[in-house]
């Protein structure tokens, strides 16, 4: 059965439940507001969602987890302060201004701007937390609602967005997403350029090069300095898109079924509210790890994120700026469920960044993500222009349908290659 044939009202009860996303997203803005990985915030979220899916849910569950959050974007500030050491000592050793430590100057700064360089592929491209035992610990949890089977349980589909929002990017607020790129562009370009100008300075090199090499120390400093202001830490978006429309366009799938008293036989239904998204996917990083391989049940895991550009809408089959494969067949399913819906997405890449489908992933489950964000960015992406002012109803609800069928879609035949 598809979700369409499930109620005679099907477009009224869609809208119903679009309604609903719309309503809570402008409630949790106004009584919450921004609310920041791992801190008071967050949690007052997910204990109103909790609270609001008890009567909803067969079951709500509250996971907790420790994390360090600010230790994801908090790689940026380290990275700065080792290339502008790193080009401090490779000046002073161009400049020879401590003759018997020059060769010392020369190594110190291939060791710093190595070390940068290890971190910003490590937490920038993989967000692995190699820096977390540098940062605050702080506690989070995720908000597990669970609408079970009618019978044996053998198959279990999980939809997910993330509650917490992000510190304001200052370079997108500033000058939206060129201004965003060119800098990110600038930054990461300078940190290979001195990188290479450290290797070269414990080399013979002429006297000419030489000169390049201390001009292009002075000229790499600029961008790299610029990463500083990268983040603003003083100023937590609002995130009404990115990710309140993820995290209810989630839970309308179960309120839809309870509404309409429909239960599957064998197919339990989960809504997650995830934990900490901005800060490096920990929540998504704890579910995996408390969840991956628990049991036998098929499973797949459907990520929802910022339902806000309804041009851009596609179903995400690579993630992590393209290095993790999303499940193929999961990807399928969600595709054929929005071909069903009316909306026939087209694959896409998550090119900048990551979702939590990554993390669950390669944390051993299915997942995929259905998404519809500008990659640019957006102007309002991590910005104080996040607002439930800018939403935009037809994009979520085409979100909730697609959701819904997929959902009738993996009871119905389960994952497969082909639709």
């Amino acid at each position: 059965m598809l979700a369409r044939e499930s109620n005679a009202n099907y477009p009224s009860r869609r809208r119903e439940m679009t309604n609903y996303t719309l309503r809570e997203v402008k409630k949790v803005c106004a009584e919450i507001g921004p609310r920041e990985s791992g801190e008071e915030s967050e949690r007052k979220a997910q204990a109103y969602i909790a609270e609001s899916m008890k009567n909803v849910a067969d079951s709500v569950e509250t996971e907790e987890f420790e994390l360090h959050p600010k230790a994801f974007m908090g790689w940026v500030l380290v990275d700065v302060v080792l290339m502008i050491v790193s080009a401090v000592l490779l000046i002073l050793s161009r400049f020879d201004a401590v003759p018997s430590l020059s060769t010392a100057f020369n190594v110190g700064a291939l060791v710093l701007s190595a070390l940068s360089l290890v971190f910003m592929v490590a937490e920038f491209l993989f967000y692995k937390p190699i820096l977390d035992p540098f940062f605050p610990k702080r506690q989070s949890c995720n908000v597990v609602c669970t609408r079970k089977a009618a019978g044996e349980t053998k198959r279990r589909i999980i939809f997910s967005g993330h509650i917490d929002s992000a510190y304001e990017w200052t370079y997108t607020h500033l000058g939206g997403g060129k201004l965003l790129t060119t800098v990110i562009a600038l930054a990461f370009g300078s940190v290979f350029v001195q990188f290479v100008l450290d290797i070269l300075s414990l080399c013979p090199v002429p006297e000419w090069l030489s000169t390049v090499i201390l001009v292009l120390a002075f000229v790499t400093a600029v961008p790299i300095l610029l990463g500083a202001f990268f983040v603003n830490w003083k100023l937590v978006v609002p995130g009404a898109n990115d990710n309140l429309t993820g995290v209810f366009a989630s839970m309308a799938v179960l309120r839809y079924m309870a509404a309409n008293d429909i239960r599957f036989e064998n197919t339990e239904v989960v809504a997650v509210s995830m934990g900490c998204e901005e800060a490096g996917l920990r929540g998504a990083k704890a579910f995996a790890k408390k969840h991956a391989n628990e049991d036998n049940i098929e499973t797949v895991f459907v990520a929802t994120d910022t339902l806000r550009d309804f041009d851009f809408m596609g179903v995400y089959n690579k993630d992590m700026t393209g290095t993790v494969k999303l499940d193929a067949r999961a990807a399928a399913m969600v595709k054929k469920a929005s071909e069903t819906a009316g909306y026939n997405l087209d694959y896409a890449n998550v090119f900048f960044g990551s979702s939590d489908a990554a993390a669950i992933q390669q944390g051993g489950m299915n997942a995929v993500a259905l998404a519809a964000m500008d990659p640019t960015p957006a102007r309002y992406y991590h910005t104080r222009g996040d607002t439930a002012q800018n939403l935009d109803p037809k994009t979520v609800e085409a979100g909730i349908d697609i959701l819904l069928e997929t959902a009738f879609l993996f009871d119905s035949e389960g994952l497969k290659d082909v639709y």
